[in-house]
């Protein structure tokens, strides 16, 4: 441990030194105070106060910038946690933003000095009515609290200086000290009106007012600079007593209990500062395990300095007579490897740590990982990734892309909207998170929330249909078929993929059914090349749930599962003509006392167009273009011609009656048998594709079996009465899940369902989802990205190309939001294809959408997100360098 007093470091004639401040990147630090007869503040190179050798090399300079705008002392400086601005606040009741610029060095008027950097002021901010006394940046960097001595708190939007967010007017004292809560959910105010309030962000409504540690406080103490611990445990105050001792009152997030205090300063403390980094050191009896701790530096009226490691109950190090006067200032580097204190004697002191004595920081993933753990998010999630306001555009291309983004934005809606009262504890100056406004919806209305992000109210293009009706959606349905209320089915199957429907045309590939309710039929017409074809079941006959369970080896099902009772009725309403009809009529000539015959009639404009016999009674009838199937009560299959009535297949033998079918319009067969097997078959090429796969592994507890269907790639799909639904892979011959509405993950997701149109393959399998009420309302971000790749994965299989695209821009989107970062790589580096002889070459597509394309529809998006710029720019030239080679 080295610490020392550089005497290069002070604002002529020793005038105090009000505040210090440390770069992000540790290459500089501000100081602020008093200069020749205003304010002044020093921006000064790191290297010659950490660096011996760099101190005495005349080419290296000290100071790096001068600005002496400020009509009165500088009491506050911060940079933001990106760097690229800092804050400045004065006792003439201005707060200034500085900001970088390309000019280059340039001398101080009526001084020798040089600045050897030229930082100019982009914003001044003038709404306090006194002096400002501290400045804190939100860790996203998109809010500026700044505190006074008229007693308020000033939330500023950084995105559109000099908006702001809230006006927090609690404090009936000079407000000396704001700190943000790391997490992001709270904001901490100290006063000399003996009170430290917490406010919460997501409404700036007071979350807590902590007074007892303060009561026999006096106003002593020129600031009151208060600290968050980085992983948000603890709340440091500056200046509160313990028996009659001055202390520094720890503040536990928990309870807001205030139990704890650092006490042995001699007077008042002025100031607390957290270092940022979460340490570690490896435990004295196992050295594999390792200690977690934060480390703090309190500087007191008592011109000493203590820091202090909550690993421990006594201080690693007390410095004592270190200034000749109050400490008024303390910054850490980011590193965590040096500090910086300032003095009202005028000087800043430096001392400095090695990883012996201070620790190890923890990574950026230890840290992830440990606010994962505590808060259930992560911390570059919620904060690095979420706002972009103060990043700084490296790519041209990438500002007209912004700008031109920003110029397709509908304007918002201007509402006035009534003063709060004056008496009101907190007075907004932008509206309200849950506020509404009252007025036509002809046009989408926009508000800003305090976060920054928009809230969009979009306007109702159409109204919403009735539930009842989506079986009518993209058909015509003739006057005569008014009087059937629902449609009925023959075998029971997925509702969105049915081929076994009541009426139904011959060239349709999909219709909707729902549960037979009404004995009469509902015939669905459409046209396509002059042909009205419907084909009819008879009314009167009812279709039974499957119920199946699981039986332990290879027991027999048989009793288990109700299963289609055999056609009876051979009544038939009256159709229009042109309508094709099919008529089944079972047991309809006796042949002996124990045989009958059953007839399958085909019929067009009431002629008869062919007519078939079979010796059994037909329990499930399906068709399409091409073919006509009938399933009987001796276990057979029939194939038929649908224009000729020529058998297409001799009878297919199965083990048992079918109890569900689907038949697709590329003429592929699949049933399910009363026994839990399911058969599929390329009738067209009389071709075997599924043999006897058992579904009894599905059936858990009181699970019934609701359906099976077809996809458009002809995939086996079987779902569940509780909502879940499997598809069969011919490759890996096994099932695969597509939807579990009970899976904790899928749930948490349920709004995420809803916005994909349900006529979609998946999001009909998704349709059945329970209401979701989490214990916890925060989750850990890493479900909704598991959830996400689920749906792609499942789209695929379903060769969905249209969810599959939305679900990949989904999950891009979410990446970009919340990280992490090698996610994304992943999608990309697919996209862009593999390395071929240390080049890279995009092969082929996805379900026919191009990569290439998809790839540069995502680049487009991250164009627009600053924090992603340089991504941006690695693969856009990668993608440049292929399309020039081809």
């Amino acid at each position: 441990m080295i610490f020392f007093k550089p005497s290069w470091i002070n604002h002529e004639d020793n005038k105090p030194i009000f505040s210090v401040d440390v770069h992000p990147k540790s290459n500089r630090f501000a100081t602020g105070g008093q200069g020749g007869s205003g304010g002044r503040i020093v921006i000064w190179n790191v290297n010659p106060v950490i660096n011996e050798q760099d101190e005495n090399d005349p080419k290296i300079a000290k100071m790096l910038c001068q600005m002496d705008n400020h009509l009165a002392c500088v009491n506050i400086v911060r940079w933001s946690n990106s760097g690229h601005f800092l804050a400045s606040g004065s006792d003439d009741k201005l707060v200034m933003i500085w900001r970088l610029t390309s000019e280059g060095s340039s001398s101080i008027f009526g001084s020798t000095k040089v600045n050897v950097e030229t930082w100019k002021c982009v914003h001044t901010l003038n709404s306090h009515n006194g002096d400002v006394l501290d400045l804190a940046w939100a860790p996203h960097d998109g809010w500026l609290a700044s505190s006074s001595v008229d007693n308020s708190v000033i939330i500023w939007n950084v995105h559109k200086f000099p908006e702001k967010i809230a006006v927090l007017k609690n404090h009936t004292g000079m407000v000396k000290g704001v700190t943000w809560d790391p997490v992001g959910k709270y904001l901490a105010s100290q006063s000399d009106d003996k009170s430290l309030r917490i406010w919460r962000t997501s409404d700036w409504n007071q979350q807590e007012v902590v007074s007892d540690p303060f009561q026999d406080c006096s106003a002593t103490t020129h600031v009151l600079r208060c600290s968050w611990s980085p992983d948000g445990q603890y709340l440091v105050s500056a200046h509160a007593m313990n028996g009659g001792g001055p202390t520094a009152q720890i503040i536990e997030r928990e309870g807001w209990k205030q139990d704890k205090d650092f006490v042995g300063h001699r007077k008042a403390v002025t100031c607390v500062r957290f270092n940022s980094n979460i340490l570690k050191k490896a435990a004295a009896d196992s050295p594999k395990k390792s200690t977690q701790y934060c480390c703090c530096a309190i500087g007191s009226r008592d011109r000493s300095i203590s820091v202090w490691l909550t690993s421990l109950k006594r201080p690693l190090v007390v410095i004592k007579d270190l200034f000749d006067d109050s400490v008024l200032d303390i910054s850490w580097s980011s590193r965590g490897d040096f500090l910086l204190a300032c003095s009202w004697d005028g000087t800043v002191a430096c001392v400095m740590f090695d990883e012996a004595e201070i620790g190890v920081p923890l990574t950026m993933e230890e840290k992830n990982a440990l606010y994962e753990r505590v808060y259930h998010k992560s911390l570059q999630s919620s904060w690095n990734l979420n706002l972009s306001g103060s990043q700084v555009v490296e790519d041209p291309e990438l500002l007209c892309a912004i700008e031109e983004m920003n110029s397709k934005k509908t304007e918002p809606i201007k509402v006035d909207t009534p003063e709060p009262p004056r008496a009101q504890d907190v007075c907004y100056e932008s509206p309200k998170l849950n506020q509404s406004i009252f007025i036509p919806i002809n046009k989408q209305v926009e508000t800003r929330l305090p976060s920054g992000k928009r809230r969009i109210t979009p306007m109702l293009l159409t109204t919403v249909p009735n539930s009842n009706s989506n079986d009518n959606v993209g058909l015509t349905t003739s006057d005569s078929t008014q009087m059937f209320s629902q449609s009925d089915t023959f075998s029971k199957s997925s509702p969105a993929k049915s081929q076994i429907i009541v009426e139904k045309r011959i060239s349709e590939s999909r219709t909707s059914t729902t549960k037979t309710t009404s004995s009469e039929p509902k015939p669905v017409i459409n046209k396509q090349e002059g042909t009205e074809t419907v084909i009819s079941k008879p009314p009167g006959s009812q279709i039974n749930q499957l119920m199946c369970v699981d039986v332990p080896g290879d027991e027999p099902i048989t009793k288990l599962i109700n299963i289609l009772e055999p056609i009876k009725s051979n009544v038939f309403p009256t159709k229009e003509a042109g309508i094709l009809k099919i008529q089944v009529s079972n047991n309809c000539h006796k042949i002996t006392t124990n045989s009958a015959l059953s007839r399958v009639e085909v019929t067009k404009h009431q002629a008869a167009l062919w007519e078939t016999f079979l010796g059994a009674p037909v329990r499930t009838i399906a068709s399409n273009r091409k073919f006509i199937i009938a399933c009987c009560d001796d276990f057979t299959i029939n194939v038929y011609d649908i224009k000729t009535g020529a058998r297409a297949l001799p009878p297919l033998l199965i083990e048992d009656v079918v109890s569900c079918m689907s038949l697709s319009q590329s003429g592929f067969l699949l049933v399910l048998t009363k026994t839990g097997l399911m058969y599929q078959w390329d009738l067209t090429n009389r071709i075997c594709t599924l043999k006897r796969v058992s579904v009894r592994s599905l059936l858990i507890g009181k699970a019934t079996v609701s359906g099976c269907s077809l996809t458009s790639s002809n995939q086996a799909i079987l779902t569940l009465n509780d909502g879940r639904a499997y598809s069969y892979s011919h490759d890996l011959q096994t099932w695969i899940q597509l939807s579990n509405p009970l899976d904790p993950v899928s749930r948490s997701a349920v709004s995420l369902v809803k916005k994909v149109p349900g006529n979609l393959p998946l999001a009909s399998l998704q349709r059945i989802m329970p209401p979701y009420r989490p214990t916890d309302s925060t989750l850990p971000f890493g479900v909704t990205l598991s959830f996400l790749e689920s749906q792609l994965a499942a789209t695929k299989v379903l060769q969905s190309v249209v969810e599959y695209r939305h679900w990949l821009f989904a999950q891009v989107n979410h990446l970009l939001d919340k990280g992490p970062e090698c996610r994304l790589k992943l999608i990309l580096d697919d996209l862009l294809g593999p390395i071929h002889g240390g080049k890279r070459k995009i092969d082929g597509d996805i379900m026919g959408l191009s990569k290439k394309k998809l790839l540069e529809e995502i680049l487009s998006i991250i164009k627009t997100k600053l924090p992603w710029q340089r991504l941006y720019k690695e693969y856009s030239e990668q993608l440049k360098e292929i399309c020039d080679e081809l």
